[in-house]
């Protein structure tokens, strides 16, 4: 759709709310079981919603961008629009079984193409991590870990949000799910890979996509510990390729 990267601000909450993963919420965040989902967990998420919406906690961000690229053995090579090298990324190979690498979603060198990477950083701001810390300061311990627990899923919701209208725009959207489910077990196309998991674990190479992205733009900055500020924030290579998946991978080869 372009080459480089664009910053985007002002996203309502309604854009991406419908994209929050409520089990990831009410059992992995706020401890509910099954029997208090109902009676408990939606009428409060209902009022925090609303307390988010009426307060303006929320400050959604996105920087995202698309890049040249081709690989060589396990790196990912980024090329700037003269062909140059802008950085690479190593990543870890499978010690077995398909001995898969992230590099390998990606056009080689040696075929003389290059191919296209997706990077995108979004955070839903630091206002409301402003609000749980007051939260946390006054002894109200239940509303801080709801609020808590409720801004880092919104923060995964708009990344899943804008992770499907990047495979609009890059023309893979039409294997998308219908319901919100399927999207949620990535029943789509390409992959969205955030830095630390297993098939991509070093945090470091946060600083690359940072080189790359410049998310200050929107508020994100790296600690020394390679984490990013606000909290509420996440990262993500996005790989096109109908065979990307998450996989675990054990050591460098």
């Amino acid at each position: 759709p372009f080459w480089g990267t664009r910053v985007i601000k002002g996203i309502q909450l309604k854009e991406y709310a419908s994209w929050l993963d409520e089990g990831a919420l009410f059992k992995g965040q706020w401890g509910l079981d099954r029997d208090t989902i109902e009676s408990e967990g939606r009428p409060r998420l209902r009022r925090w919603l609303d307390l988010l919406r009426t307060r303006g906690l929320l400050e959604a961000a996105v920087v995202h961008g698309y890049f040249r690229c081709v690989s060589k053995e396990d790196d990912l090579i980024v090329l700037d629009e003269h062909g140059a090298e802008l950085t690479r990324f190593t990543f870890p190979r499978q010690g077995h079984g398909r001995r898969l690498c992230l590099a390998d979603f990606f056009r080689p060198e040696e075929s003389g193409e290059t191919d296209v990477v997706g990077f995108q950083v979004v955070t839903v701001g630091s206002r409301v991590g402003e609000e749980t810390a007051r939260l946390f300061e006054a002894d109200a311990y239940r509303d801080y870990l709801e609020l808590h627990g409720l801004s880092v899923q919104l923060a995964e919701a708009l990344a899943e949000y804008w992770h499907a209208r990047v495979r609009t725009e890059l023309g893979i959207s039409g294997a998308d799910p219908a319901r919100l489910a399927g999207m949620l077990r990535t029943e789509y196309q390409g992959c969205r890979y955030s830095l630390g998991y297993p098939a991509c674990p070093d945090l470091e190479d946060r600083a690359k996509i940072a080189q790359l992205l410049e998310p200050e733009r929107i508020g994100v900055h790296l600690s020394e510990e390679f984490q990013l500020h606000p909290e509420q924030s996440t990262d993500a290579i996005v790989v096109h390729h109908p065979e990307a998946g998450y996989f675990n991978a054990g050591r460098r080869s």
